[in-house]
């Protein structure tokens, strides 16, 4: 027992910077939607307009959630929890991977092994510190929706329903670690999963029943795969159903479990999916650091690649379904044929928009990856070995970013040729098909300010690039997405990039923010690249 209660505060201790900025970002963030949705929609008629309006778009259901009615309090719960259950999904992985398959790549798991605490005592910390930060989430989203002054027990059940979603994907995040022999490979997929429970839930949410009204929808099928899923079918506020959460209860104990069967039966560093021996002399392709980059990085890139192509075949599946849901409610076909025409769009194009949206943010983060991949190999040394070889820090810069440019671009356009491909399979032959490529290249100027900008902290804050990047793609998403949503001020929106992306409409395309960014772009890239020159390798 001294055992766990020394090493679970070894965990809290080393966590703690992160995981309250993670805490206290999902409580304020919460607290600030009831705050923001309270001031614009203050009245309930003009809350069932805008359900109407989502229940007609069923894009927006995909990027928001389960519509259960225009109360204030379940009107929130449909606007941000899908969000804040993202964020916790999240913040469990890495916190998994950090605490089990980095310990045991970097040698201190065996080191600890080797005491009284054994091989078991660990994994109880792990699981442990990931249950109390768990509870610390419930209690802040709970607090922040409580700080609006929404019903105590709807926020309760909100709060229980993100730990919950949470806990689930600890267990994943574990079961990731035991799988895969790195804690790259482990994160990668860990955060695939979660987006994967992500869109799963919006495909079921999208595809599901919609009530005559239009201001409550029952979920389909595909939503009953996914912990946020199962976080919505609580019905915070207007059902307040507790059943539900034994469902990512029973996930998270489950893979805890495999987890400690594996580590009954493994030795100290090994994987379920064993890491492949490289050969013994570096292939002739292997001559310069762009090969070099591209050698590190090509299962990453990869792995962002299918993302982006099943979110590609996903418009072309989803959009088949959504038309002939739609056609069954002449209510919802109605306000969705009214909003297409002011907007001078096509529905296709709405739902191409919506998705493509999110593949821009899967594109900055593989983008993001290439620069904080740099302060990785500085932080272990081989960032030395390679510029001791005839290679300028310069040059050694610019392969990674060049790198991390090309695979923004793979990305897009996997994502385009998933979209071409379902919708042709799925006979759509409007417009907008022809219009899936000047879609992807919208999202380009956005995304690659997520390579230039963290490539100059690089360069200023070496220390800070990792935490700082993903802070920026974080504050990126959540003003430039979901910024309008929560009332953001139109200032404080435009710092996102994702705000000035350009958008296709029926009349065009306008450029001159894409333009603008593409010139920051630039500059930021050209002032790293000479600023690298002058820091020694390793500075703090």
């Amino acid at each position: 027992m001294d055992a766990l209660w020394v090493l679970y505060l070894q965990r809290l201790r080393r966590d703690r910077w992160q995981l309250t900025s993670w805490v206290l970002s999902i409580g304020v963030l919460a607290w600030f939607a009831v705050e923001a949705i309270a001031t614009t929609f203050g009245n309930q008629a003009a809350r069932a307009e805008i359900l109407q309006l989502a229940t007609a778009t069923p894009a927006i259901l995909v990027l928001r959630g389960l519509a259960r009615g225009p109360e204030l309090g379940a009107f929130t719960f449909f606007e941000i929890y899908t969000f804040l259950a993202l964020l916790a999904g999240l913040m469990n992985t890495f916190l998994a991977v950090r605490h089990t398959r980095a310990e045991e790549e970097s040698g201190r798991a065996e080191l600890v092994f080797a005491t009284a605490a054994g091989r078991w005592v660990p994994l109880a910390a792990t699981v442990l510190h990931g249950a109390v930060a768990n509870v610390l989430v419930a209690g802040a989203t709970a607090i922040g929706f409580l700080g609006g002054g929404l019903d105590p027990a709807g926020s309760i059940v909100a709060g229980l329903a993100t730990g919950a979603a949470g806990f689930a994907f600890l267990g994943v995040g574990l079961l990731a670690g035991r799988f895969f022999s790195t804690s790259r490979g482990a994160n990668g997929i860990s955060a695939a999963l979660v987006m994967l429970a992500y869109l799963l839930r919006g495909f079921g949410d999208a595809t599901g029943q919609i009530s005559g009204d239009g201001l409550t929808v029952t979920a389909a099928w595909p939503s009953w795969l996914s912990p946020i899923g199962w976080g919505q079918q609580t019905f915070a506020y207007t059902g307040n159903r507790l059943w539900p959460l034994l469902l990512p209860l029973v996930v998270g104990a489950g893979c805890v479990a495999v987890v400690g069967i594996i580590t009954a039966r493994r030795d100290v560093g090994t994987s379920l999916l064993a890491g492949r021996a490289g050969p013994a002399e570096a292939a002739p392709t292997l001559r310069g650091p762009f090969s070099l980059a591209l050698r590190l990085q090509r299962g990453a890139i990869i792995g962002w690649c299918i993302g982006g192509l099943a979110m590609g075949v996903l418009t072309g599946s989803l959009g088949n379904a959504i038309q002939s849901a739609i056609t069954t409610n002449p209510q919802v076909t109605a306000a969705l044929r009214a909003m297409v025409e002011a907007q001078g769009t096509s529905m296709t194009q709405l739902l191409i928009a919506a998705l493509f949206e999110v593949s821009g943010i899967l594109a900055a983060a593989c983008g993001l990856q290439a620069v904080l991949r740099l302060r990785q190999e500085e932080v272990a040394g081989t960032a030395g070995l390679v510029l001791s070889e005839p290679v300028s820090r310069m040059r050694w810069l610019r392969s990674f970013l060049e790198l991390g440019a090309v695979s923004v671009v793979l990305v897009m356009a996997f994502t385009a040729v998933g979209a071409w491909f379902s919708l042709l399979l799925a006979g759509d032959s409007s417009g907008a098909v022809a219009d899936i490529w000047q879609t992807a290249l919208n999202q380009l100027p956005a995304a690659l300010i997520y390579l230039s900008l963290p490539a100059a902290v690089f360069v200023l804050w070496p220390r800070a690039t990792i935490a700082v990047g993903w802070a920026l793609l974080g504050l990126g998403v959540v003003f430039g997405v979901y910024g309008g949503m929560l009332g953001f001020d139109r200032t404080l929106r435009d710092l996102s990039p994702f705000t000035h992306s350009p958008v296709t409409t029926g009349t065009g395309t306008d450029w001159s923010g894409g333009f603008w960014m593409l010139g920051i772009t630039a500059v930021l890239t050209v002032f790293a690249l000479a600023a690298v020159r002058r820091r020694e390798v390793g500075a703090a």
